[in-house]
Order: C-alpha cells, then sequence, then structure tokens
C-alpha cells in the first residue's frame, strides 16, 4: 500500500460506547461482556478468525442484530427496542458489508440517490449533486447512469461506500469490505478508505487487512471465541502482540 499514515486526529468525545455488551444466539453466547468507546473520528480495525464474533460486534452497532444484555449509545442514543431511534441511528451510521447489496434495477445514481430523497427527504436535484460528488470522490462518476451489473466487484464497492456517504453518516461501519474481491481490485477500495481515514471519518472496519490496519487504525481490536481477547495501536499490537492468541494468529496472516 503506498500511501503511508493517513493523519490520525480524533476529537475526544465518544460518538459510540459499548458497555457489558452480550449476545446470544439462543444457547450459542456469541459476544461476551464487550465494552468499547469509540471517539469522533478514530478509526479502529477490528480482526480475528472467522467466527470470532467480528461482524456480529458491528451488525449490533446498528441493531442488524439485537443485543441481549448490556448497553449500546450511538451519538447519543440508546440502541433498545424504540424503532425510532433504529431509524434514527442507521441514518446517522452508514454501514458497507462484504456483498454491496446495490438495487440491480436502478442506475449507479438512482442507487445513491434513493436514500436522501426518501430518507432525508432532500429535493431530487440537490441528492444528484450530492451523489455526484461523492462518485468523484471515489474516482468512479463516469460510470452514473450505467447499473451495477455493468461495473466490477470494486466498482460495485466504491458505490456502496459512495451510496453510505450520500447519507451523511456520523461514523462508518464496514464489514469485510474487501472479502469478495478479486486481489486486484481490493486496492482500489482500500484506496478509497484511505482517502475517508484522511477527512477524518469515524470508522469500524472488520477486516484482514493488514496493511490498510497499520498505515489508518488508531487502535486494532482482536476478537476470538466472541470475546475482545487484545486491543492497542497498530505499533503495538503489530510489534509486541500481548496475548498468545493474538500471537498465533498473527504469525499465520503474515508474511
Amino acid at each position: 500500500m503506498n500511501s503511508k499514515q493517513a493523519e490520525k486526529t480524533v476529537d475526544e468525545a465518544p460518538i459510540i460506547t459499548i458497555e457489558n455488551m452480550h449476545k446470544w444466539y439462543g444457547d450459542f453466547h456469541v459476544l461476551k461482556d464487550i465494552n468499547l468507546t469509540v471517539k469522533k473520528g478514530e478509526r479502529i480495525v477490528i480482526c480475528g478468525p472467522s467466527g470470532s464474533g467480528k461482524s456480529t460486534l458491528i451488525r449490533c452497532i446498528n441493531r442488524l442484530e439485537e443485543h441481549q444484555r448490556g448497553k449500546i449509545v450511538v451519538d447519543g442514543i440508546e440502541l433498545t427496542n424504540d424503532l425510532k431511534n433504529i431509524e434514527k441511528i442507521r441514518t446517522e451510521v452508514g454501514m458497507v458489508f462484504q456483498h454491496f447489496n446495490l438495487f440491480p434495477h436502478l442506475t449507479i445514481l438512482e442507487n445513491l440517490t434513493l436514500g436522501p430523497i426518501w430518507v432525508r427527504k432532500t429535493p431530487k436535484k440537490e441528492a444528484e449533486e450530492i451523489a455526484m460528488y461523492y462518485l468523484e470522490k471515489v474516482r468512479i462518476a463516469e460510470q452514473a447512469l450505467k447499473f451495477p451489473g455493468q461495473l466490477s466487484g470494486g466498482q460495485q464497492q466504491r458505490v456502496a461506500i459512495a451510496r453510505s456517504l450520500c447519507m451523511k453518516p456520523n461514523a462508518m461501519l464496514f464489514d469485510e469490505p474487501t472479502s469478495a474481491l478479486d486481489p486486484e481490485m481490493v486496492k482500489e477500495v482500500l484506496d478509497v478508505m484511505i482517502s475517508l481515514a484522511r477527512d477524518a471519518m469515524t470508522m469500524i472496519v472488520v477486516s484482514h487487512e493488514m496493511g490498510f490496519a497499520k498505515s489508518v487504525a488508531h487502535r486494532v481490536l482482536f476478537m476470538d471465541g466472541g470475546e475482545v481477547l487484545e486491543e492497542n495501536t497498530p505499533e503495538e499490537f503489530f510489534n509486541n502482540p500481548q496475548h498468545e492468541r493474538t500471537q498465533l494468529f498473527l504469525s499465520q496472516i503474515l508474511d
């Protein structure tokens, strides 16, 4: 990755707070006593083996998954069963998935304007201007009138990122955004995420892209068995891992 350390500026105010959070699927205890505070402008990368609870954790932050115990507060609003609160949080927190979830029958421009027009009640012309601004930002403006099926996987993922940005979110959640891509398309998506980091976007990223974690993250979290086993700065995390499970994981994924 040729873009080195993105600026690491952080506001002290927390935007996401998770306290003593637990989640079960039936009898299976998938998340155990999770505690995490994310400050405005902070970028956190979560890594760990498959099935460790990483994706479930970030899906709890915008109530795609429901936690059973503990507390999640996003932008001053506690996540409960109150649908109004859930709706509000989802408009403030963007999410990018492994699979792009674009509407195949809509053009790229229409995919991007749908949320602002229907959720934020943005006039169509203004929504289109915002959409073109973010398509420029992810370097794909020339594809605006095409349909998702006409784009490569990397391009579709960049569209998915731009679509989230059109809602002007206060934070972005990324659930393994490069894992479904061919290797040559990974860099183009990571480059877009690095440019977001330069803009001081609050980001929680579930990823095994360790080069991205080193250059962009303020903190790296390692999860296994539904728990956060280790949390540190990238320098300490990679150069001096404390937990033997972290050491084993890093030895398997790093050259």
